[in-house]
């Protein structure tokens, strides 16, 4: 008997609210834990953004918990603020409206390297999962609460898929919850290995050849069906009461 996987098969049908909160406790878990820094927004093709509520951990939200935001900020939707920090994606979703899925935070490793200013190696296969450009946004130009400060970030980024913000973080961004997923994961994963390769041996060459690393960044991120609903499930056996609130 032949099993065809199948993103059904591997996790109940989910609202956009709870792919929001269950990407957001995924990431909380992998290192994306910066206290109450850190914001995903989720392109509802309306003007209107879905968007993790400001005052509340990534590893607490729930579906119920989840705002409306519109371009300008303002909460359309929702008891709650929007994060501080959210003219970055405002600023993202103005000029890239393809753009579905955004995620900025404050990761260990991959904010070491961006206050490094400098792009880690990839030295293997997981950490280029994901695929994308990675790319450095190397002057700080202020916090993203600004306005400005958050458009010269995203015009820095051209049509980068990833990048380090000098000095602050990093941002992800992707075509849906399991992109963004697979490319914030295998981002922290290349930087956590690169600074461990470095303090063990020094700077090197790069381990995998030219070729492997061009394919992989041709991959939207997409294609690794079940590794995102691994993670998920992992969050709703540890909350198992995670989807009670639905209507």
């Amino acid at each position: 008997m032949s099993f065809t996987p199948t993103a059904e098969k591997l996790l109940p049908d989910l609202t956009p609210r709870e792919e929001l909160v269950l990407l957001a406790r995924t990431l909380w878990r992998e290192g994306y834990n910066d206290h109450l820094a850190g914001h995903i927004t989720i392109n509802q093709g309306d003007g209107t953004l879905l968007c993790n509520p400001w005052l509340m951990t990534w590893d607490e939200i729930r579906a119920r918990d989840v705002i409306r935001i519109d371009l300008d900020g303002a909460v359309v939707e929702g008891d709650w603020p929007a994060p501080l920090g959210i003219p970055l994606h405002l600023e993202l979703h103005r000029l890239r409206p393809d753009v579905q899925v955004a995620m900025h935070s404050h990761p260990l490793y991959g904010t070491v390297w961006s206050d490094m200013r400098e792009l880690p190696p990839v030295y293997d296969q997981s950490s280029s999962l994901g695929g994308g450009t990675l790319v450095l946004v190397d002057e700080y130009g202020g916090g993203v609460s600004d306005a400005n400060a958050a458009r010269d970030a995203v015009v820095a980024m051209g049509g980068a898929d990833l990048a380090l913000l000098a000095g602050h973080g990093v941002f992800v961004l992707g075509a849906n919850v399991r992109a963004v997923h697979q490319r914030a994961v295998a981002l922290e994963q290349r930087c956590k290995h690169a600074w461990h390769v470095r303090a063990a041996a020094g700077e090197k060459e790069t381990a995998l050849p030219a070729w492997y690393l061009e394919r992989a960044a041709g991959s939207d991120g997409t294609r690794f069906l079940g590794f995102w609903e691994a993670m998920a499930r992992a969050e709703l056996r540890a909350d198992p009461t995670l989807l009670d609130d639905r209507g």
